[in-house]
């Protein structure tokens, strides 16, 4: 067994009479100082505001989670470097902020995107709505002469060519993708029978958002166009649809 002496320190076995080091006689060494049992070190526990930023970049569906995911992150970054081995996580605030800087880079890009986009998109939405009103508008043309032959005059309503079966119901509805047709001018014929003319007119529902012109035709079935798009001067003013 070890021994210390009591003045310079130096171990020293039990049998020695005096240090081999300052020559202290043995009675003067000292027992050896206990040792304490090491006390088990805290777990260090992770930041919440590292968590917290790294929940908000995955929420990148909800409207400026990725602004929080930065704050948090860099919030998250400075109390892990300040608590000295008492917090982690460093690895949750940097994937945070990695997220949330590539949505602040993003969405400008989306919103330049969709700038150019939509408008392309309307207008194309706009084309389609007006092809598809010309093709009803040559459908109810269709359909009065047929109605003439049985019954000796036109329809003076979209619902008599949908009672007749000559129509489908959303067209005999008077509104049919993003237009709305009528049908009018109708007058007796010279013995007060049924009608000997008729006018139908297709309109925008909502000008300049599901169409631009609108288009009327009669009778002669010669299909015009109203670049204005009310329909209210087509069989006046309106050019033939080429």
């Amino acid at each position: 067994m070890s021994t210390f002496c009591a003045s310079c320190g130096n171990s020293s076995n039990t049998e020695d009479k005096f240090c081999r080091v300052c020559g202290a006689p043995t009675s003067a060494l000292a027992a050896p100082a206990s040792v304490s049992p090491p006390v088990p070190a805290t777990p260090a526990e992770v930041s919440g505001k590292a968590i917290a930023s790294l929940v908000c970049g995955l929420l990148f569906f909800v409207p400026f989670a990725f602004v929080a995911a930065v704050i948090f992150g860099h919030l998250g970054l400075s109390e892990i470097r300040k608590s000295a081995g008492r917090l982690k996580g460093d690895g949750f605030a940097i994937a945070g902020l990695v997220l949330g800087y590539m949505w602040v880079v993003s969405v400008p890009i989306m919103l330049i995107i969709a700038a150019i986009a939509i408008p392309n998109l309307l207008r194309a939405r706009m084309a389609a709505n007006e092809s598809s009103a010309v093709a009803s508008v040559r459908t109810i043309n269709t359909a009065e002469v047929s109605y003439y032959a049985s019954h000796n005059g036109y329809a003076c309503s979209l619902s008599d060519l949908g009672g007749a079966q000559l129509i489908d119901s959303a067209l005999a509805s008077g509104q049919k993708n993003g237009f709305l047709f009528e049908l009018t001018a109708c007058a007796p014929g010279p013995d007060g029978g049924a009608s000997q003319t008729y006018q139908v007119v297709a309109r925008p529902i909502t000008a300049n958002t599901t169409g631009v012109r609108s288009f009327c035709s009669d009778e002669s079935s010669v299909i015009r166009t109203d670049p204005g798009g009310s329909g209210t001067t087509c069989s006046e003013r309106g050019q033939p649809l080429d």
